[in-house]
């Protein structure tokens, strides 16, 4: 059975909308997945203390069969792929990329937690969310 997974997309290093295209096909290729929806791309004030360029974001819907975790780890394979470096929390990044939802799921994990905890913190997030609603039909 598949659900829908909302996935934020982040860049403020390189070629931000670049990167955003890239992830968005890499996405779209991972196996038991499908692109259903894609808000547009806008851009952000960083978040946090460090001092850095603005972010281009964007939030896609993407029909997964994959489990929250396995998907996660997908997600973290296709951020090294672009050149995404962990360091410091809050950091400057070539892409970003986060489960924001994941159909109705609640998941709390030391490496995930569904929803994501900072929807309520992030406005784009919310006009994104809402973007995403209207064209899934997933309220």
């Amino acid at each position: 059975m598949s659900e829908i997974a909302y996935i934020a997309l982040g860049s403020n290093l390189g070629d931000r909308a670049a990167y955003l295209a890239g992830a968005r096909v890499a996405l779209a290729s991972l196996p038991y997945c499908r692109l259903h929806a894609a808000t547009r791309v806008e851009e952000t004030a960083p978040l946090g203390s460090i001092a850095q360029s603005p972010y281009l974001n964007q939030m896609i819907a993407l029909r997964s069969a994959l489990e929250p975790l396995a998907l996660l780890h997908q997600l973290h394979r296709i951020e090294r792929r672009f050149g995404r470096v962990r360091g410091v929390r809050w950091s400057p990044r070539t892409l970003d990329l986060d489960i924001v939802r994941f159909g109705t799921r609640r998941v709390t994990a030391p490496e995930l937690e569904i929803p994501h905890p900072g929807i309520s913190h992030r406005r784009f997030w919310q006009r994104e969310i809402a973007e995403l609603d209207r064209a899934a039909g997933d309220v």
